[in-house]
Parts: C-alpha cells; structure tokens; sequence
C-alpha cells in the first residue's frame, strides 16, 4: 500500500472509530439508565402499593373489631360506615346467615384481606366468575361469655377510584387484573387505550416480580396477589429515551464517514506530493549526489523540510571537507575533554559527549556507546544518527540497541576484548545491530586497579588472568564519502574508549557511596539523614498539586526485652526481619526509613488516614501472626509493633511538624496498651478537613474500641516507654 493509502485509512480509523465506539457508548448507556431508572420508580411503587394495601386491610380488620365489641352491631356498624372507615359492613351468625348489611353494599365477590373471595352473605365464593367488588377484613362476634355468634366483615370498594388514587400516590400507571377468569382480563386501569393491551401481554409474560419491556416502550411488573398484597395489580411507567435516537445516531455515523473520506482523501493527496519528491533526493544524496535538490512549494512544514533540506546538502558537502581537515585538530583536545569528562558525574551526558565527540573526530555518520549489563546483554546508552537503520522496532514501537555478548559484532568485541573494523557484504544488518555499510567498533573496561573491580558488580569483574572485564563497546557506523574507517580511526576511537571507561567507572562509585551513606547497612532501608530530605520533597509535592501525605511512625514494642533476653546479635535478626515484612506490605512509591534503634517511620504518598490506618493494621498483623525465628534459639521470638499515624495537611503544615505529629499518636498508641495504631488529633490553627477515621486498634485488647470508634489519642506525661 502506497503512503498515501496509509495516510487515508490511518485517518479514517481514527476519526471513524471514535465515532462508531461513542454513537455505541450512547446508545447502550441511554438503554441503562433508563431501565434501571424505571425498575428503581417500579420498586418504590411497588412497595408504596404494599404499604397503601396493608394501612386500608388494618384499617378494615380495627372496623370490623369495633363492630364486634359493642353491645349493638348494627347500630355501630352505620355509625362506622357513616364515617367513611369502610363502605359496608356485613353481619352474620353462626350459620352464615346475613344478619345485617350496609345499605348500598357492593356485590360480591369481596376479596379478603387474608386472599380469599367472600360473598355477601359470608360464604365462601372462590369459584364465582367475575372480578371481586371490594376488599375485606372478617373477625369473629362473640358474646360476653366468649361464645361465638357469627362474623363482622368490613369491606372497602375496589374500584376505578380506588385504582386512581394508588396511580396517585405511586406516580406510575396501575392495572388491577379479574383473578377468577381463565385468562389475565383488565378490571379497571389508568393506562389509555393504545397501550393497554400491549401492558397487559407483558404482564402476563412476566415471572414473580420481574421487569420487562414492551414494544411501545414502557417497562412493566406484575405485583401480587400476595399474602402482604392481595390484588392482582401490574405496574408500568413510560421510557424516558428520547424518540428517534437510533436513527439520530446512525445519520451522525453515516456523516461522520463521508466528511472523513472526503477530507482524508484530500489530505493525502496533499501530503504526500512534497514528501515523494523529497524521497527521491533523498535517495540520490544515500548515493553520493549531494547536488540534490527539492523544490519549496509551499511554507509549511513540508515547505520548511525542503529548504532544510536543500540547506543541508549544500552545507553537508563543505562539511566533508572541514571534518577532514579538522580530524587531527580534534584528537589535540582528546586530553582537554578527557579531564573535563573524568569530573563529572552525569553518566548519560558523558557518554553523549564522547559520542559526539568521537562521530565527529573519525567523519561517521552513527555510533553508539553499549554497556554490559546483568544477563551479558550490551545495552545502547546513547546513540546518534541511527535512525532509519534499524532492522525491526520492539513490540511496544522502541528502538533500543541490545546485544547479546559474544553476538554479532559488538557483541564480539564485547566477549573478546579485540577492536573490530570492516564493511558490511550488504546492507544486512548484524543480529540486532542498525543497518550499515562500514563499522569500527572498540571496548573499553574498567582501568587497573579502579574501584569498580571491588564492587561485587559483573561489569567490574576480574578475570583468573588478571584483565579486566569489558564495562561496554563504542561502535561507529559509516563514514562520510562511504570510505571505510582506517586505523587512525581506531586508534582515535581506543582513546576515546578509554575516556569512557574512566567516566563509568568514576560515575558507579559515586552513586555506590552516595547510595551506601542513605541507607541503614542493618536494615537496607534508608536512614534519618534520607528520611529529612524524602519527607521536605514529598511535602512540597503533595502541597503543590493538592495532595495527602500519610506519615507512620512505627515502633517495636519491648524491644530492649529482646535485646536482654536473646542478645543483641538476635535483636539485630528481628530488626532485619521486620524491615523485609515492611517492604512486603507497601507500595513501590512508599518509603521506608529506619529512624534509630527499634524505630521506623513510612511515607505514603496519596495516602489519607483510612488508607493509613489500613497499612497500619496489615503491618500489625504481618508481625504478630508470624513470630520470627532466631538461628541458635530453640523458639521463635514474637514481637508486635505500635504504629503512629498522621496526615499532610490534617497534622501538620511542614514535614517535621506532621512527623512530631506521628510521634504524639505512636506514643498514645503506647499508652493504649501497645500493638495497636492511634491517628493523631487535627491540630485547630490548620483548615479543618474530614478526617475518615481518627484511631482505631489494630488488634484491640479487652476494653478498647475497635475500628472506626473515635478515641482521644492523647500523650499523658509518665506514659508507658517506647
């Protein structure tokens, strides 16, 4: 496929894909919210249904009990009925015959309360066609004696009135259904008639309490009858989707995809014109025709890039000449550079330097300087000029020049320790080296007698024979006026070898030192003097971009009880112990310092209280679970540890005032009995914020609160000693 094609999918997959991802993104996410809109508006319906259905059966079963406990029945039920407590009351004795009933009752059938069907004259009417009349409460009659004289029943109408108001106290659309039918039949309803038969042939489809959706877009539940809820009701509440989305979201789409071939195929057009002439000067300079030459179209940045180009052809052939003339003055400062290099501790820019320095004192195009890394893997530190000569990028697009040792020609040089020069057979690049036509390559090691060699590192290495192990090779690649590189190319470039073997030797024993004075030789972890420059950066960070800060003083309870008992050589195991147990239960990003003796203190970056608190217990238990073996005891030795925790900006507004503030709360942690974790109090002259837990007990004894109780953490003079 030809640049312009690939300029014109690539476009078209990134406006087009986006625009297909979101019309989907919209389309089903409108679909969720309103489904789970309408399910949650059915629920509370529902269960408003629920609680109207059961007030009115209480309120019946309270009328029809006040019936039966006065003197004279009939003359309390009209009272009863007058004022509107029920529609109509009915009376029977003890053979079921109607002894009273309310003028102007409703005909049966009554559905009960309880979810039976009862007549007007109290007998049972389950199998009576037709949809129930009114909803009922029966309780029995008794006399003085408690002897049972009959029934009173209350009942209230069920009716297109009665549906209304619980549509209005729900605010969804109600349909009461006929029970007794062979098929679900609609008794009254506030649906309008174009959706009622669509509602109810979802109703009927519907398990249990289930939600569904119709064709017409409303969502549908079934509810009862029950024993809580005996009406046969369905429910159902119009979608909220706009109408027409679908077809809103396919017209965007469709001209989303015709604006963008139109302007892709336009831009490639454009685009590549410029650059296909640019690649054919290109390809005549590749072969030594620096009279090349590309015609400036336009002022853009293809328009810049020619006349760069142009520029740089007419300056590159005066540039043959001067590089020529000034390679001997180049190799007179090798001495000059050297010192300057050997007093310098940025290893990457050093090796920059030299590799500048060497490209231009030998005329090559490329080079790199590859160090020997863990593995026997050479490694490119820097390079220059090797873009474009790369056999094949990484998997995830980078470029990094890496060499087995004893592989190819670097990689030979590397294993053998001899120079290398020579040209190429054909463009075919060595394993996993650039591209090339002529190379010299030259290793450098560790001069005698350097601190590297004591270091224990693999590059700093001595043999049986007494040479030094190669630190890393400096390669050059391609000559200008492709002529090869000859031997005062060599010997210039074994000069410069030897400058960068200087540089990383020096550079690894700085940062050794640097590294071995801020760290505990005890623990691995970094010390106090570490501690007070870690905790003024991450201070100032997390102040500059609004960020908590969580500071953990730690402290190994009775820890002087371990010294006396086991000795000191099995209280300098446990402190180490315990460092390795920190380690594991923080973050990457966290640090961990020993302050002195048995105390330790954390950093936790974007760390507020209740994250703290959680770090704080697992650290607590990682401790007390797993007593810790001492060589040369017969028992492991158990140790806990009490924890102080407090908050950037909550505690403190410096780095020393929150760690004196971690302090207070470890020795209230103290005071609490010990293996336990206090948060400190928030200070009143500092922005008051919403702390999510204040202390809490890591393993609490009998009598202390356990989490998320507030306690005082307070620091009483005379309190328990650390």
């Amino acid at each position: 496929m030809t640049l312009r094609g690939r300029l014109t999918a690539a476009f078209l997959v990134v406006v087009l894909g986006p625009v297909l991802l979101g019309a989907l993104f919209v389309a089903s996410t409108l679909a969720a919210v309103d489904r789970s809109r309408s399910t949650e508006r059915l629920a509370v319906a529902a269960s408003t249904v629920r609680t109207s259905v059961d007030a009115l059966c209480q309120q019946l079963r309270a009328t029809a009990d006040a019936v039966a406990l006065t003197a004279d029945p009939a003359v309390a039920a009209a009272q009863l009925v007058g004022r509107g407590l029920a529609a109509a009351v009915l009376i029977t004795d003890v053979a079921g015959q109607v002894t009273y009933i309310s003028p102007g009752a409703p005909s049966t059938p009554w559905q009960d309360c309880a979810g039976s069907a009862e007549g007007t004259n109290g007998g049972s009417n389950r199998g009576s066609a037709g949809p129930f009349r009114a909803l009922a409460a029966q309780v029995d009659l008794h006399d003085r004696a408690g002897t049972r004289l009959g029934t009173v029943t209350a009942a209230q109408l069920v009716d297109p009135a009665f549906v209304a108001r619980l549509a209005a106290v729900t605010g969804v659309a109600v349909t009461l259904l006929d029970s007794g039918a062979s098929a679900a039949r609609v008794t009254h309803t506030t649906e309008s008639r174009d959706v009622r038969d669509a509602v109810l042939a979802a109703a009927v489809g519907v398990r249990g309490e289930q939600v569904t959706e119709t064709n017409e877009g409303r969502y549908v539940r079934r509810l009862g009858p029950s024993d809580a809820q005996p009406l046969p009701l369905v429910l159902s509440v119009p979608s909220e989707r706009p109408p027409g989305l679908h077809a809103t979201l396919l017209g965007v789409v469709v001209l989303a995809g015709l604006l963008a071939v139109l302007t892709a195929w336009r831009l490639a057009r454009v685009t590549t014109r410029p650059l296909a002439e640019l690649a054919g000067a290109v390809d005549r300079v590749a072969q030594g025709d620096l009279t090349a030459r590309v015609p400036v179209r336009s002022r853009d940045e293809l328009g810049r890039l020619a006349a760069a180009f142009n520029r740089m052809t007419r300056e590159t052939g005066s540039y043959v000449a001067a590089l020529t003339s000034n390679r001997d003055q180049l190799r007179g400062h090798l001495a000059v550079l050297g010192d300057t290099l050997a007093s310098t501790h940025d290893l990457q820019r050093i090796l920059r330097v030299i590799l500048r320095s060497a490209i231009g004192a030998t005329g090559a195009r490329a080079g790199a300087v590859l160090l020997v890394e863990t593995g026997g893997v050479l490694v490119a530190q820097c390079t220059e000029g090797l873009d474009g000569r790369w056999p094949a990028e990484e998997a995830d697009g980078s470029q990094t020049l890496r060499v087995p040792v004893g592989v190819g020609v670097v990689g030979e040089v590397a294993a053998t320790g001899e120079p290398q020069r020579g040209r190429t057979e054909s463009t075919e690049a060595p394993t996993g080296e650039p591209r090339c036509r002529t190379y010299v390559a030259v290793p450098f090691a560790a001069p005698a007698g350097g601190a590297t060699a004591t270091l224990g590192g693999p590059s700093g290495s001595v043999d049986e024979a007494g040479a030094a192990a190669a630190l890393g090779v400096l390669a050059l690649y391609d000559r200008l006026g492709a002529d090869e590189f000859d031997d005062d190319d060599l010997a210039t470039l074994r000069t410069f070898a030897g400058h960068a073997a200087v540089a990383v030797d020096n550079v690894r024993v700085h940062e050794e030192a640097q590294r071995l004075s801020l760290t505990d030789p005890l623990t691995g972890l970094w010390n106090y003097r570490y501690l007070r420059e870690s905790i003024r950066r991450e201070v100032e960070r997390a102040s500059r971009f609004g960020r908590m800060l969580s500071v953990l003083a730690l402290d190994l309870d009775r820890f002087k009880d371990v010294n006396d008992t086991y000795g000191h050589a099995a209280g300098d195991t446990v402190l180490a112990e315990f460092a390795r147990r920190v380690r594991g239960e923080i973050r990457e990003v966290d640090l961990a310092f020993r302050q002195g003796g048995e105390e330790f203190v954390l950093l936790l970056p974007e760390t507020d209280a209740r994250g703290a608190a959680i770090v704080a217990e697992r650290l607590g238990a990682a401790v007390r679970d797993t007593p810790i073996a001492v060589e040369a005891y017969a028992g492991p030795v158990l140790v806990t540890v009490s924890v102080g925790i407090a908050v950037f900006p909550d505690h403190g507004s410096t780095g020393r005032e929150v760690l004196e503030a971690a302090d207070d709360a470890l020795y209230a942690a103290k005071a609490a009995g010990r293996d336990t974790y206090r948060v400190a109090e928030v200070r009143s002259d500092l922005p008051t914020r919403e702390i999510p837990v204040l202390a809490c007990a890591v393993s609490p004894p009998d009598g202390l609160p356990r989490a998320g109780q507030p306690v005082q953490a307070s620091r009483e003079p005379g309190g328990p000693a650390r």
